[in-house]
């Protein structure tokens, strides 16, 4: 039997520690939770393993690639999924060993390739032909042997999630195509070339409430790899199927259970792939459902404004000390979120009203539309947005010439620490060269 999802598994700030925090580090302020980031990550692995021993978990580091939570995520037994050399040199720098690491991406630079096969990255994830052929340039006799390769294949399922971050339907710019014959030819021509292919992955998409793409994913490269057996004599030791478990961005979003998911994509696959003889590792890379539900973004509330509205007849914006340069999100995808004033000191809220938060950029900036915040809202007033732990920080820019805002995490002893200071002017001026024409 499927549980019903946890409602609410969000860490959110005490009023207490958010006007400390506020006063000590300024707002915009991302803040992460260490022991709450601690704990999804051990009961993801838990989950994960418990359905199936032979199972690696690795954090996808698009989604926070800030030092101290990769090095968290790693202490807690994750690979780090890298996306480009940046994200690899970032795990690097937070003690992560190359091998641990697993390189991602659709076009990838000869320079990155070069500097993840200097520095021994565990897998590459191969994506093209072009890439496949640059490989075999690249790797000399002993990292042919020893550099893991994975194919990824575009299995051609379609998610329930927003089109901008579904990846796995057959028009996408990810991976080799299965039904067309792309992925059998890529599995071909790296067996020819003598690389040590490991196995292949999938990702389908991003912020999945339920698993059934993920199970179609993981049935069909199971299935994919049953024909490389049959065909090819290879048997892949290594079946990824990404990892789009979704987050409570809001009180509509209840994705499953970690032990729900974990076990049902596990059934499935290993359902597919029995008889086969094939024995592989499976793996998953989760980024939002490890560390989204962990942080929270700190705003101050400035100008408050109502003004007439032709669709609501009027509309009151309640602008804060940021907005699109510290979550571009909203302006990306409508993504929807949880936003509550810090608790009154009087331990009561006023009756609610429905107003737009908006940022403070040159935009129309409508943060977070149409949210339910208390009545007398006023100047001054801090807000926290729940589950701003993913895609904030690392989608930050300096639009506008604003700073990025400082991360703060807050330790299991109780302390809190800066793990990434807010930009200072001198560095956003610091890339720029006037001409000596100009001077």
């Amino acid at each position: 039997m499927i549980s019903a999802p946890v409602l609410d598994t969000r860490f959110r700030l005490s009023e207490s520690v958010a006007v400390e925090l506020a006063k000590i580090y300024g707002t915009p302020l991302y803040v992460v939770d260490e022991a709450h980031l601690r704990s999804r990550i051990r009961n993801y692995v838990s989950a994960f393993r418990n359905a199936y021993a032979r199972s690696e978990i690795s954090l996808a580091s698009k989604a926070n690639s800030t030092l101290a939570l990769i090095k968290i995520a790693y202490q807690e037994g994750c690979c780090i999924d890298v996306a480009s050399e940046g994200e690899f040199r970032a795990a690097l720098a937070a003690g992560v060993p190359g091998n641990k690491c697993h390189l991602h991406g659709n076009n990838k630079q000869i320079e990155e390739l070069e500097f993840a096969l200097a520095h021994g990255i565990g897998h590459i994830v191969a994506d093209s032909f072009e890439e496949i052929e640059v490989l075999n340039v690249l790797l000399n006799d002993e990292q042919r042997k020893s550099t893991l390769i994975v194919l990824r294949l575009a299995p051609g399922v379609d998610p329930v999630t927003h089109s901008k971050i579904s990846t796995g339907q057959a028009d996408t710019k990810f991976g080799f195509n299965i039904a067309d014959g792309s992925a059998e030819k890529a599995a071909a021509r790296c067996l020819e070339l003598g690389f040590n292919l490991y196995g292949f992955h999938c990702h389908v998409g991003s912020q999945l409430l339920d698993p059934e793409a993920q199970r179609s994913g993981g049935e069909l490269i199971a299935k994919f790899a049953i024909e490389m057996s049959e065909r090819h004599g290879y048997k892949a030791k290594y079946l990824n199927v990404g990892g789009g478990l979704g987050v409570s961005y809001t009180s509509k979003d209840q994705p499953m259970g970690m032990d729900d998911y974990c076990r049902l994509i596990v059934q499935t696959v290993l359902g597919a792939l029995e008889g086969s003889g094939i024995d592989s590792v499976l793996g998953q890379e989760p980024g939002r459902s490890l560390v989204g539900e962990s942080g929270v973004t700190l705003y101050r509330v400035g100008v408050i404004k109502t003004v007439p509205s032709k669709t609501a007849g009027h509309r009151t914006y309640v602008a804060v000390d940021g907005g699109l340069s510290d979550n571009p999100r909203p302006a990306l995808y409508g993504s929807k979120y949880t936003v509550e004033r810090v608790a009154p000191c009087f331990g009561h809220e006023s009756e609610s009203r429905t107003v737009t938060v908006s940022g403070k950029h040159c935009e129309t900036d409508k943060l977070f539309e149409d949210v339910e915040l208390p009545s007398d809202i006023a100047v001054g007033d801090l807000l926290q947005v729940l589950c701003t732990g993913a895609y904030n920080s690392s989608m930050a820019s300096n639009y506008n010439r604003y700073q990025r805002p400082a991360t703060v995490l807050l330790r299991e002893n109780g302390t809190h620490t800066i793990i990434q200071r807010r930009d200072s002017w001198e560095e956003m001026i610091a890339r720029d060269i006037m001409p000596d024409d100009l001077t």
